[in-house]
């Protein structure tokens, strides 16, 4: 079942799309029928710049388990740098 909910956020840093590496300013999270992926749902993540156009837009589909497992791979990545190291 779609949900029909995203949540877009601002983001800072950088993503490679079909034209190279393009400042990143935006992502888009959601769950919804994939493009390419194989299944019927997943969790999407659109990584865009918007000012850029249609060509500054890096995507992923994955299944749940995926997606969860991406998550805490993130936090605990995020976790063990020292405080020193982490930009605001």
């Amino acid at each position: 079942m779609c949900t029909y909910e995203a949540e877009r956020i601002s983001v800072t840093g950088s993503a490679k799309g079909a034209n190279g590496w393009f400042r990143a300013t935006d992502a888009t999270v959601y769950y919804d029928h994939p493009v390419h992926f194989g299944a019927g749902h997943a969790l999407m993540v659109d990584v865009i710049n918007p000012a850029l156009g249609a060509s500054s837009r890096v995507g992923l589909e994955l299944n749940a388990e995926s997606a969860r497992e991406l998550a805490l791979a993130i936090l605990r990545s995020l976790d063990g740098v020292p405080a020193g190291l982490l930009e605001r």
